[in-house]
């Protein structure tokens, strides 16, 4: 025999949790409602735009340009993403420092999915016991129907996410006619379906298995979380006395007595167990599973309410607090993690205010460099590139600074119209008379003076004029 122990690995055990009503379930609720609404219902707002199909919210990969409702991201935008990226990984940061795993609790995909499939669960099966007896009595015809129509439910739900997200990518009311007549694109089936497998095994089968094993978040939050942080916490001073908890038997039913006899507060119900939704006691101290969602902070509340004793033998409260300390919600690292933000959001908004609604460079054509005309004047090429962002409109017309004497020629183009959102390439020939030139090469700027459309101030493009 090995004298090495054999691994044991506990049994799954499928967790129901108890439905409870209080201030934290009603933010989780209203959460959830908002999260859906935003979720399903945005694809289809209509919004008017110039170009682009008239949907608020639209990423159409194939012009790559996003479209937010007045908003136009293109494809030279993309360090917004950047920014946006970081922006939400320092709010996540600091919301840690300060509440812990609130976006866990509150905010999260996996959380806000979760707690739709378990309202599904409970509306079909009932409540916590009628679910937990169902799945021990015998496979029979109610068992069956109640089980079927939970995960058919399930399914649907899986389904309905995966297709609201690819309206995302295509003209909402288009792609969906094409979705379910075989038109759209392979890889809209794909996503979708892809989605929806991925939703139902994490949200229906995994649930809290996600959070425990797959999510890395949990396992790391120990690092950004201090004596200062507020969690959900038991008060083991107040929960215990010196004799510990015990159940409210006749001889301990009053606060006094409890007391009396160095009995705690906590009447050892165990309703803070059976409303966590990944099934921990958290009588036991901090645990890395714990979402801190504050379920079990009402189902403490709900008690001592009924009891008519003083809420917060479990509250969010810091380690400090527990230990009767002052909680320092601001030091230097939640300072760091708020000038953050600030530097994030300013840079989102001076980028977004001072983005050009037309772009303009200039390309001087080196195949040659220059070329000697018969009247003696020499002639450089240019390639003018003008990308039209704004969803109306311009033109321009074209002059030179800088240049004195030098004549432009656009060949038969007599000014630079462009459409909303369209580039255009024009080839340009500066003519000028070598005498004129002092240097060989000569700096000189493109003048595009707006004609119409919603540019007023002219654009001016830096070159060089090259002589012998």
């Amino acid at each position: 025999m090995s004298d090495f122990p054999i691994p044991v690995v506990a049994e799954s055990v499928t967790i129901h949790p108890r439905s409870i009503k209080g201030r934290f379930r009603l933010f989780k609720s209203v959460t959830l409602y908002l999260a859906y609404l935003v979720y399903f219902i945005l694809p289809w707002i209509p919004w008017s735009r110039p170009v682009g199909d008239p949907q608020a919210v639209l990423f159409d990969m194939t012009a790559r340009k996003f479209y937010i409702f007045g908003l136009v991201v293109h494809a030279q935008d993309i360090f917004w993403l950047a920014a946006l990226l970081f922006l939400a990984a320092v709010l996540l940061f600091f919301s840690t420092a300060l509440v812990g795993r609130a976006f866990c609790g509150y905010f999260c995909f996996q959380t806000l999915w979760t707690d739709a499939f378990r309202s599904i669960e409970k509306m079909i099966q009932g409540d916590r016991v009628k679910r937990i007896r169902l799945d021990k009595q015998p496979w029979n015809g109610e068992k069956i129907l109640k089980k079927g129509s939970t995960h058919f439910l399930w399914l649907f739900l899986a389904f309905w996410t995966g297709l609201s997200f690819i309206l995302y990518w295509g003209y909402a009311p288009d792609l969906i006619v094409k979705f379910f007549t075989g038109q759209a694109p392979s890889v809209s089936y794909f996503a979708t379906f892809g989605l929806m497998t991925t939703t139902y095994l994490a949200a229906g089968l995994m649930r809290e298995k996600v959070c425990q094993h797959v999510c890395p978040y949990s396992r790391f939050q120990s690092v950004m979380i201090d004596k200062d942080t507020l969690v959900p916490a038991y008060d083991p001073e107040r929960g215990e006395g010196t004799a510990g908890r015990a159940k409210p038997v006749k001889a301990l039913k009053t606060q006094e007595a409890r007391k009396a006899a160095g009995v705690g507060d906590c009447v050892d119900c165990g309703l803070c167990v059976q409303v966590c939704p990944v099934g921990i006691d958290i009588r036991d101290g901090m645990q890395y599973a714990c979402i801190q969602c504050g379920l079990c902070v009402d189902a403490c509340d709900s008690i001592m309410d009924a009891r008519g004793w003083d809420r917060g033998l479990i509250r969010y409260e810091s380690e400090n607090g527990l230990e009767h300390g002052k909680t320092h919600f601001f030091k230097l690292r939640t300072y760091g993690y708020g000038l953050a933000m600030i530097g994030a959001i300013a840079f989102l908004m001076w980028s977004m205010s001072g983005k050009k609604i037309v772009e303009s460079t200039a390309r001087q054509i080196r195949s040659p460099l220059y070329v000697s005309l018969s009247d003696g004047r020499i002639l450089n090429r240019y390639e003018l590139k003008v990308d039209n962002k704004s969803m109306y409109d311009v033109s321009f017309s074209l002059s030179l600074k800088g240049l004195d004497g030098a004549e432009v020629d656009m060949g038969q183009i007599k000014e630079v119209l462009l459409k909303p959102d369209e580039k255009q390439r024009v080839m340009v020939k500066v003519r000028r008379d070598p005498a004129k030139s002092l240097t060989n090469n000569t700096e000189f700027q493109f003048v595009l003076t707006p004609k119409t459309g919603e540019v007023k101030e002219p654009l001016y493009i830096d070159s060089q004029f090259i002589t012998p």
